[in-house]
């Protein structure tokens, strides 16, 4: 008899030990430009995260385990990308908030997804990303995100409308990103009866592009669309405020950061960009806001985005009762709204989000603020 209470205590043992098994962390990897001229938006992924993961294990945790965080720096470089995709699946970690570049998230995705990982971009719009993984058939691979083709039929034809007759030029920095935008901004500022009097690629990370500002003189621009980032951006209107060449420039999401500012000074003054609608305007953020408010941290850009894409796995592991990523991301597409502190979202097949919507912001004195069309 005593035999057997020894082996009865050994089983109950085994019995704690597999639930205290079952509650161990929850690990998510945050990948994005940690450093580089891009960091300001690995900042933004990483504060927006942490966040998250402190509100979330202040209430219990998921399903009584707590959310870990690891940052990856992939410094928006592909390869890197593709290096740090393969550490994070090495380190058996199967959720990953990222990447942010499209040219990083697009070559990483085919590494998480022949392992299995649920990558949930809360940033990269390039239309490729979900495509090709629902062409791939990889259902682990989404986005918290908008993309770039819905980005263009909302800006193309205002674009077409609201400066008829006017010369318009669509430049990019030749990123999976940039040309993706600009090539949809074109298609549909063309559909809407406008053509462009140029349409070029630069090369990001330049620092003098004082030819392009003389050819844009040369064209007469009135209208430049560039589609990329804020440090090319800032330095190009810095450059054409000093040969005194005026055009309104009207960039994608890339410039909500308030390094766009630094750059370009006071030449950035009336920029304009497309952005989901503010995030930080909504009720379901204002708690969160405060919070990270309260740290010393304004939570611009991607910082809400991805504080909602752990919120997002959060309860994709609630609904799916595991932590397992291809049966998170099944439930995750149910078609119920999953409630994030950027409203309710709602997947769908792909793995994009569902009726997304934007606004128009200006900068002006160094911040910006939505404006009317």
């Amino acid at each position: 008899m005593k035999r057997l209470g020894i082996l009865g205590a050994a089983a109950l043992g085994l019995m704690m030990g597999a639930s205290v098994a079952f509650a161990e962390d929850i690990t998510i990897s945050v990948v994005g430009p940690m450093t580089g001229q891009l960091a300001t938006i690995g900042d933004q992924f990483k504060q927006g995260a942490q966040a998250a993961a402190d509100a979330i294990n202040a209430a219990g945790g998921v399903n009584g385990s707590q959310i870990k965080l690891d940052i990856e720096d992939d410094q928006c470089d592909p390869k890197q990308a593709v290096s740090v995709a393969n550490r994070i699946i090495a380190n058996g970690v199967k959720f990953v908030d990222g990447h942010a570049c499209s040219g990083s998230s697009i070559p990483a995705s085919a590494v998480y997804a022949e392992a299995g990982t649920l990558m949930m971009s809360p940033a990269s719009s390039n239309p490729a990303l979900t495509d090709a993984a629902a062409k791939s058939g990889w259902p682990t691979i989404m986005r918290l995100y908008t993309r770039d083709d819905a980005q263009g039929a909302f800006i193309g034809p205002w674009i077409a409308k609201k400066y008829a007759g006017k010369n318009v030029v669509i430049l990019h920095d030749k990123s999976a990103y940039g040309q993706g935008v600009a090539d949809a901004v074109k298609a549909t500022m063309n559909a809407g009866g406008l053509k462009e009097v140029d349409y070029e690629g630069i090369n990001a990370g330049e620092k003098d592009y004082s030819a392009l500002v003389t050819k844009l003189k040369e064209l007469k621009a009135d209208v430049v669309y560039f589609g990329g980032y804020h440090p090319e951006a800032g330095l190009i209107l810095r450059q054409a405020a000093e040969q005194n060449v005026k055009f309104q420039l009207i960039m994608p999401d890339s410039i909500a950061t308030p390094e766009f500012w630094q750059v370009s000074g006071p030449a950035g003054e009336g920029t304009m960009f497309v952005f989901p609608s503010d995030p930080q305007a909504k009720p379901e953020a204002k708690e969160a806001v405060a919070k990270i408010k309260a740290g010393g941290f304004t939570p611009e850009g991607f910082t809400l985005f991805s504080y909602a894409v752990v919120q997002a796995f959060a309860e994709g592991i609630k609904r799916a009762g595991t932590d397992d990523p291809g049966k998170v991301a099944e439930a995750l597409k149910n078609g119920q709204p999953i409630s994030t502190v950027v409203g309710d979202v709602i997947f769908d097949e792909k793995g994009d989000l569902k009726n997304a919507s934007y606004d128009i912001n200006q900068w002006h004195d160094g911040k910006y603020a939505p404006i009317k069309p």
